[in-house]
C-alpha cells in the first residue's frame, strides 16, 4: 500500500511539473508577443498642480548636439517657408524634404518643425503639404527617445487636441508637466502662466500656485524664450510686493523680451509708452512708442529676429533716446 501511494504521489508531482512547464513556456511566449507601450501611450505621473517646487532645467543640457550640415539643411528650411515671402511662395514641399534629412541626423529643431507641419499640413498650392498624422507622431516619438524636451511638450498638444492620438486632456497635462521638468521653455511658459493665478479655476484653466508658476516662468525667461518674457512681465506687473509685482522689474523684463524676438513684448511696451500706464510710471514717450511699434511689426513679418543691441538705439528711461529728441510728457 505504501509503494502504490508512493507511486501516485510521484505521478501527481509529475503532472504538476509538466503543467508548470507549459505555463512558463506560455508566459514566455506572451511576454516575447506583448511589444512596449510607444511613447505616445507612455505611462505619466498625474499632473499636480499644488506641487510643493520646481527645479529649473535648462533645455540646451538635454537635447542632442546639432551637426552642421543638418543645420544648413533646417536653416534652408526656415528660408524657403519665411513669412518674408508670400504664402504661395512658401515651399513647403522642399523644406519638409530638408526637414526631414536634418532629422536623420537628430537635428531636434528640424525634427519640431516638420512634426508641426505634418500633423495638420500646410502651405498653398503649388507648395502645399498634405497632412500625415501617424508620421508626425512618431517622429515626436522619436524625439521623446532621445529625450528632447521638446518633444514631450509637442506630445501633450497632439493629445490636447487630439491630432494624430486619442484626445486626452489629462494625459496633455501630464506631458506639459514632464516636458517642463526635463526644461522645455514652452511648456513651462504654459503652466507657469496657469499656476501663477491668484486662486483656482481649473475649468479656465488656472490654479493659485504663484511660487511655483513663477519659479517656471523665471526658468523659461532665463532661458531666453521671448513668450515666457511677455507672461513675466504680465504676471508681475504691479505695486503688491506679496504677489511678487514690480513694475520696475516688469518693464526691465518686457524690454529684455524684445531683444529676445517677442513680438507682444514689443507691442505692450508700444501701448505703455503711448498711454498713461503704471508700468512706465505715467511717463508718456511717443516716440519711444513708435520705435517698439515698428519693432512689433518687424517681428509680425520674421518671428526669427533677435535684437541684442536694442540699448544702443532703444534704451529704456532715463537715458535718451539717440538719433534725436524724444516727445516726451509727463
Amino acid at each position: 500500500m505504501v509503494s502504490s501511494r508512493s507511486g501516485v504521489m510521484r505521478g501527481v508531482h509529475h503532472v504538476r511539473y509538466l503543467i508548470a512547464v507549459s505555463l512558463l513556456a506560455m508566459f514566455a511566449l506572451s511576454a516575447c508577443s506583448v511589444k512596449p507601450a510607444l511613447p505616445r501611450n507612455m505611462a505619466l505621473k498625474a499632473f499636480d498642480p499644488y506641487r510643493n517646487d520646481f527645479v529649473c532645467q535648462y533645455e540646451v543640457n538635454n537635447v542632442p548636439p546639432i551637426d552642421a550640415q543638418a543645420d544648413a539643411w533646417f536653416q534652408e528650411g526656415l528660408r524657403l517657408t519665411s513669412r518674408d515671402l508670400p504664402p504661395n511662395q512658401r515651399n513647403y514641399p522642399k523644406a519638409v524634404e530638408l526637414w526631414q534629412k536634418a532629422a536623420d541626423k537628430n537635428h531636434w529643431k528640424a525634427m519640431m518643425n516638420l512634426a508641426g507641419v505634418l500633423i495638420d499640413g500646410d502651405g498653398f498650392a503649388p507648395y502645399e503639404v498634405a497632412a500625415e498624422p501617424e508620421r508626425a507622431v512618431q517622429i515626436v516619438e522619436r524625439g521623446m527617445q532621445l529625450g528632447i524636451p521638446a518633444a514631450f511638450d509637442l506630445m501633450g498638444s497632439f493629445h490636447q487636441n487630439g491630432a494624430g492620438v486619442t484626445g486626452d486632456i489629462s494625459r496633455a497635462y501630464g506631458f506639459w508637466e514632464l516636458a517642463a521638468d526635463k526644461g522645455s521653455p514652452s511648456a513651462q511658459t504654459f503652466l507657469g502662466k496657469a499656476l501663477s493665478a491668484t486662486y483656482d479655476n481649473p475649468r479656465e484653466g488656472f490654479w493659485g500656485n504663484r511660487k511655483v508658476g513663477l519659479k517656471m516662468l523665471e526658468c523659461a525667461f532665463a532661458q531666453g524664450y521671448g513668450k515666457a518674457a511677455y507672461e513675466l512681465g504680465m504676471t508681475i506687473r504691479g505695486t503688491r510686493p506679496e504677489l511678487n509685482e514690480d513694475n520696475n522689474r516688469a518693464l526691465k523684463v518686457l524690454h529684455e523680451g524684445v531683444k529676445m524676438g517677442c513680438e507682444d513684448c514689443a507691442n505692450s511696451l508700444s501701448s505703455n509708452f503711448r498711454n498713461m500706464s503704471p508700468l512706465t510710471n505715467n511717463f508718456i514717450d511717443t516716440a519711444r512708442s513708435e520705435r517698439y511699434s515698428a519693432l512689433g511689426d518687424a517681428l509680425y513679418h520674421n518671428p526669427d529676429l533677435r535684437f541684442p543691441n536694442l540699448d544702443k538705439i532703444l534704451p529704456l528711461p532715463p537715458a535718451k533716446l539717440p538719433n534725436g529728441t524724444a516727445k516726451q510728457n509727463r
